[in-house]
């Protein structure tokens, strides 16, 4: 299986801080995902949180369905729906209307739901939540071939339950499955041949537990007589990149420590190891964030590579470190020098300006000769007119 082309995308949870208005927050984001769209990025998952102030889209599906009317070729997906906190036959329903709305855009993205403070407002035993992600998961799959479905748990009840819609995308839209230090990813991702999403591949628990967990993927879908795509793999990580690494870093005061701030306040164990100093250069260094150039970014795709092997897509994940303007820019330079160079876009353009450069003094000559020929040519056809007008004066 040859090596995938990469796909470049985003994970917007999103991460607004709460003295910004939310209503303009939320409509900017709309406008980054016009932007990526026009940018030719080609995903942009959208997350799902109900509490903690920041990440403040609650419904990913709605958002998409906005973002949808303003793009043309971006897909868009659920990154993650948290099932346990929904009836499985409304979430099918919900994510194959969509897939009408979208005209096949749509990517449905399922995980067990990330804040705690989220479980405990519906109610959820946090230590549930991954039995019923895999629960609902297995009936929305089924939903979507058509099946009918009646079963009855200690939190649903479906009765003859079966969507009245079919899928436009057939046999349905790609669905993936969050995947951060535990093996629950990688098993649903074996178990039902689905996609990942490497929510903290950057992180240093979750770098660590890149190839372990697709090697966990791997193993149960062999078990099952199937191998995993490295196609539908996707690692998420964060970056902001600027045309110099002071400018870069400059722009990263605008927002980085409020980010750093409230994952201090919604799980302090995230960077409870870190040494002291300014968070912001420590993740530098360690690797775990990207703030600089281009090429800063390449060698962190380069390091990812090196530890995971194949992947399709690169998620940045957003996070307004930077001003607005800030931001957009270095998306596009991102879309203008990183993409092109894993693509390997430019290969024949170099070749052929190599190849050029060496025949340089052949092709030279030979633009003289045929100069100097038209110059010749003209004064010959000049002195036989002059010559056939002197006859006839004659």
């Amino acid at each position: 299986m040859a090596d995938p082309i990469l796909r470049s995308g985003i994970f917007l949870a999103p991460f607004h801080p709460t003295e910004e208005d939310p209503t303009l927050a939320i409509r900017r984001d709309l406008d980054l995902i016009e932007w990526l769209d026009r940018l030719g990025y080609e995903e942009a998952w959208i997350g799902e949180h109900h509490s903690a102030g920041f990440e403040i889209i609650s419904s990913p599906e709605v958002f998409i369905a906005a973002a949808a009317e303003r793009t043309k070729r971006v897909r868009l997906g659920t990154g993650v729906v948290s099932l346990p906190y929904h009836n499985p036959l409304m979430t099918a329903n919900r994510i194959i209307q969509l897939d009408h709305m979208t005209m096949g855009r749509v990517m449905f993205g399922a995980g067990p739901g990330l804040l705690t403070s989220d479980a405990m407002m519906l109610g959820i035993d946090p230590l549930q939540q991954r039995d019923r992600m895999m629960q609902a998961l297995d009936v929305i799959l089924r939903l979507f071939r058509g099946e009918s479905v009646s079963e009855t748990t200690d939190w649903y009840t479906l009765k003859e339950a079966k969507l009245h819609l079919l899928p436009y995308t057939r046999p349905y839209p790609e669905v993936c499955v969050a995947s951060t230090v535990t093996p629950s990813g990688g098993r649903a991702a074996g178990t039902y041949d689905l996609g990942m999403l490497c929510v903290a591949a950057t992180q240093p628990d979750g770098f660590d537990a890149l190839a372990v967990n697709w090697n966990t993927a791997k193993e149960i879908a062999a078990e099952h007589g199937r191998k995993m795509d490295p196609v539908r793999l996707r690692l998420v990580g964060a970056m902001h990149i600027a045309e110099t690494r002071a400018e870069a870093r400059r722009n990263a005061e605008f927002g980085f420590h409020k980010w750093f701030d409230y994952f201090q306040r919604i799980n302090p164990a995230r960077f409870a190891a870190l040494p002291k100093g300014d968070p912001l250069d420590i993740l530098i260094a360690s690797g775990a964030i990207v703030v600089g150039t281009p090429e800063d970014a390449i060698k962190q795709l380069d390091r990812l590579y090196a530890k995971q092997g194949a992947f399709g897509c690169f998620l940045q994940l957003a996070h307004n470190w930077a001003s607005w303007e800030g931001t957009k820019k270095s998306y596009e330079l991102y879309a203008r020098y990183v993409v092109p160079h894993f693509r390997k876009a430019n290969a024949h353009r170099v070749q052929s300006l190599e190849w050029t450069t060496a025949h340089n003094q052949e092709l030279m000559a030979l633009s003289q000769a045929a100069q100097q020929a038209m110059f010749d040519k003209h004064k010959a056809e000049r002195e036989a007119r002059a010559k056939a007008k002197g006859r006839a004066a004659e």
